[in-house]
Parts: C-alpha cells; structure tokens; sequence
C-alpha cells in the first residue's frame, strides 16, 4: 500500500483536499497535517478534514516523524497550496512541518505535487513556482478540464483529484479518460 502524505493550507478550495482524503480512503496509508489557516478557509467554506482514518499530524510540529528523510513515504500533495506556502517551499523557509515535509520531499527525490489556488498569478507567483518546479515540485494548478463534463462540484474537484492520483500511481476510476469521454 502506497505511503502519501497530504498536507492542506489556507488557499480556498479545501474540496480539492477534501475529495483527495476521500478517494485515498482503503487505497493509501496517509498522513495529513492541516494549518491553522486551512481549517479557518474550511470552517467557511463548510467542509470538514477531520474523522478520516489517517495519521493526523500537527503543523507546528517540526520533529514530527514526516519531517524526516528516513521516513519513507510515496508521495506529497499540498493541496490546495497557498501562495505563502509555495513561497515558503520554493525558498527553502521550512518554519512549519508542511514546509519541513515538502523540503525534505524535494532533498530526497520524492514526489511533490503542488496545487496552487489563486488567481490571477503575479510575478512573484510565477517565480516561486519556477523555483519550486526547478527544485522538482510538479505544478499542478487547481485548473480542472472540462471534457468529462462535470455536473456537480465535487465532479469538477474529482477531475483534479484524478490527476494528483495518476502522478501518486494510484489507481482510480473517478473520471473517463480524453478519448473515452
């Protein structure tokens, strides 16, 4: 069973995160940490994190066994991921356990899947993308196709969902494939 941690910042857009605990239930052993910021967007946009059967870990807890590159896991998806914290990962401010997990995710080859939720990007944006890319972040905007034609909200998260699992090597049935649609 594949090992993926998924760590959830203060950009809007938690269904993404939402419907990825949901889809990795049974298919993953998961280790979730939530910011303070990321629980003040859920509680707005009414979505809870908690109550899945996952490892939740603190943000503030630096020493926490994900901090570390001998512990082995498959995958990190930060989700949706801040601008403060894609500019925190991209230069290398590892002062919360998110940032310390994505650093140590980068230092060790790992998989790092990154989903900004912002627009329109500025500069500095694009920058820090840029950088955490070069760094060997894969990128992947909160922009989802529209060729499965999604009906509700959760359809139009799951296209994204489906893409963060394909690059964790997870196998799902959550959308048709470009050519089956």
């Amino acid at each position: 069973m594949k090992r993926i941690v998924v760590a959830v910042t203060g950009a809007s857009g938690i269904i993404y995160a939402k419907r990825l605990l949901d889809a990795l239930c049974g298919k993953a052993e998961v280790y979730v940490i939530i910011s303070d910021a990321a629980r003040q967007v859920s509680a707005v946009e009414g979505l809870s994190l908690d109550g899945y059967p996952f490892h939740y870990e603190e943000n503030a807890e630096i020493g926490a066994k994900i901090a570390s590159g001998s512990f082995l896991y498959d995958a990190m998806v930060i989700v949706p991921c801040s601008m403060k914290t894609l500019s925190a990962v991209a230069n290398g401010y590892a002062e919360s356990l998110i940032v310390r997990a994505a650093d140590v995710a980068l230092k060790e080859r790992r998989t790092l899947i990154i989903v900004p939720r912002e627009t329109p990007y500025n500069r500095i944006h694009l920058t820090n993308m840029l950088k955490a890319n070069d760094a060997g972040a894969l990128i992947m905007p909160a922009s989802p196709s529209f060729y499965t034609h999604p009906e509700t909200i959760e359809e139009l998260a799951d296209v994204m969902v489906a893409r963060i699992l394909d690059h964790c090597g997870i196998e799902h049935n959550l959308q048709k494939r470009w050519g089956d649609a």
